[in-house]
């Protein structure tokens, strides 16, 4: 695999725009679209996701990088925890909520497995 040039070539950013996907579906009919405060943050934390995987990456500088997956990680759990008042409040099916859950978590261990090899870019780099 060759070098990564662009944020759309990172798997993370891949997948967080695959959750993001889902999330925007899910979220636009039913109750769950008449639901405004829980739409709106449910799809502002899985955007986050992606954005602070995009912007960290095209900052240019690891530490950087590091923080905002450090970011991104925090806004999967966000996710996370959201997805658990849909299904509570019934706007989703368990078999939608399992779907989602599982690119979440999945979303979240691709975040912070390329914070961990950045965090040891970075602190190879500081020798």
């Amino acid at each position: 695999m060759g070098r990564v040039e662009r944020f759309e070539d990172l798997v993370a950013w891949q997948r967080a725009r695959e959750l993001t996907r889902l999330i925007y579906s899910v979220s636009s009919s039913g109750n769950f679209a008449k639901d405004w405060g829980l739409k709106d943050q449910i799809r502002r934390a899985s955007v986050s996701i992606m954005s602070n995987v995009a912007e960290g990456f095209d900052r240019g500088g690891r530490a950087e990088f590091h923080q905002f997956l450090v970011v991104a990680k925090g806004s999967c759990a966000e996710v996370r925890a959201q997805l658990y008042v849909a299904l509570d409040a019934e706007y989703v099916s368990k078999e939608q909520f399992d779907k989602i859950y599982a690119v979440v978590e999945e979303t979240g261990r691709i975040v912070n497995g390329l914070r961990i090899a950045v965090e040891r870019q970075r602190d190879e780099l500081r020798g």
